[in-house]
């Protein structure tokens, strides 16, 4: 049974290390050039240009100072005649982004490995440009997956309102299927200069936010004396806290910051990691029906708990697997114990396999931060369709008549329980 466990968990790591180190991603998002950088304070600290002052000033209002777990803000302001107005919005509290670049290289031909992170993205971050780019925006949507965030900023011509993730500090690692194997992260590279800091901040504001409705919206519209107005809506569901917004119509032509706060109150609350906030009560009602459904499996329930997470509720699939287990590890805790009360458990098995599990535990955590959410989906599917069709088919009435030993198994387990069921009732 060990020997069979020990191939199983090999069928499912080795596909899984070779799809993250040998898949081609989509083209990376390329740089914009020509872009000024604002300037750089302590790591993750945005910084924005000094305003300009005199008759080409750019100004900000707000019609509201706070939200309630989101909802509609309108900005006014007045910019320069004939100067298009580009709105910059994001989040105080910060959230981890990551980015493993496994693209062929064209001019070295090689496979770079490279994993780019940081703890200092904003947690919530948008452009709003011109209410008549709307049609580049709905371009933008059909190229699916493959849209670039720097391409979008160059063509909708909002270069100069990106700055507030910019010059946050992102670390590069020189990654290997070893040092997954091993547990970590792989080997720090020097630090990027502030051309290539930004260019890879890009790229990381798309692989954290991933749609383009997420980081870009049409919504300003500006009259041909310089006053413009926009009305967006923050969506609920976001982290709570002070927003900044300010307004650019230019190189040097940036409004005073105004800011905002999100609040929210129990049962929502924000979970710093995910970058969201959540109402608990749902997520509760749903562990409860798994875990009686898991523990009856045998499994503790995250196997399903873990799919559905990603599905229902916009939390990073790194995330979810990471809090899964410590709230699988209550399910199991009291399974265990009741198992044991009615002598289901062979511990010498259990410790052979639970050796395993810790082994793996060093590898999956560091595994997660080199998949996509998509890689991440597409294996977790197959593992459960694989699991699917072993248990269906150690169901069909020829495998049972076939097998005897597990004919025996069943009658033993069948036995137990009759005599669990009398020694209570005695």
């Amino acid at each position: 049974m060990v020997k069979r466990f020990f191939y199983l968990f090999l069928v499912f790591l080795i596909p899984a290390l070779f799809m993250v180190f040998l898949e081609k991603d989509a083209p990376l998002a390329q740089s914009p050039t020509g872009q000024a950088l604002p300037s750089t304070g302590a790591a993750g600290e945005q910084k924005a240009p000094a305003p300009s002052g005199g008759p080409g000033a750019v100004t900000i209002q707000a019609d509201k100072a706070s939200l309630n777990n989101g909802g509609t803000l309108t900005v006014t302001g007045q910019a320069p005649a004939g100067k298009p107005v580009y709105l910059e919005i994001f989040a105080e509290k910060k959230v981890r982004a990551n980015l493993f670049d496994n693209k062929k290289d064209e001019k070295t031909g090689q496979i770079p490995y490279i994993l780019y992170l940081t703890d200092a993205m904003p947690g919530y971050y948008k452009i709003i440009v011109p209410k008549d780019q709307q049609g580049k925006l709905d371009a933008l949507k059909k190229e699916g997956r493959k849209w670039s965030f720097s391409k979008a900023l160059k063509d909708l011509g909002a270069d100069w309102a990106y700055s507030a993730p910019g010059s946050i500090k992102i670390d590069k690692y020189k990654a290997s299927i070893l040092a997954s194997i091993t547990g970590s992260r792989g080997e720090l590279l020097p630090a990027m200069d502030p051309q290539e800091n930004k260019k890879r901040s890009m790229q990381l504001v798309k692989s954290r936010f991933r749609s383009v409705d997420k980081v870009l919206a049409a919504a300003v519209e500006t009259n041909p004396d310089g006053t413009y107005k926009a009305t967006f809506n923050i969506r609920s569901g976001l982290p709570d806290g002070k927003y900044t917004v300010w307004a650019v119509a230019g190189k040097d032509l940036k409004s005073q910051s105004l800011t905002f706060e999100n609040k929210i109150s129990f049962p929502t609350l924000y979970l710093s990691n995910a970058g969201t906030s959540l109402n608990l009560f749902w997520p509760f009602l749903l562990t409860l029906a798994i875990a009686i459904f898991g523990v009856l499996m045998g499994a503790g329930g995250g196997f399903i708990l873990n799919p559905l997470l990603v599905l229902i509720w916009p939390l990073p699939h790194n995330v979810v697997a990471g809090t899964v287990m410590p709230t699988v590890a209550f399910s199991q805790a009291s399974g265990i114990y009741n198992y044991s009360k009615i002598k289901f458990i062979n511990w010498k098995v259990g410790v052979i396999v639970g050796c395993s599990m810790l082994a793996g535990g060093f590898i999956g955590p560091k595994l997660t931060e080199l998949l996509t959410l998509d890689q991440y989906k597409f294996i977790f599917g197959w593992i459960l369709l694989v699991l699917a069709a072993l248990l269906f088919w150690q169901t069909t009435k020829g495998y049972v008549n076939k097998n005897k030993k597990e004919q025996a198994i069943l009658k033993e387990f069948k036995k137990r329980a009759e005599e669990a069921a009398k020694g209570k009732k005695g």
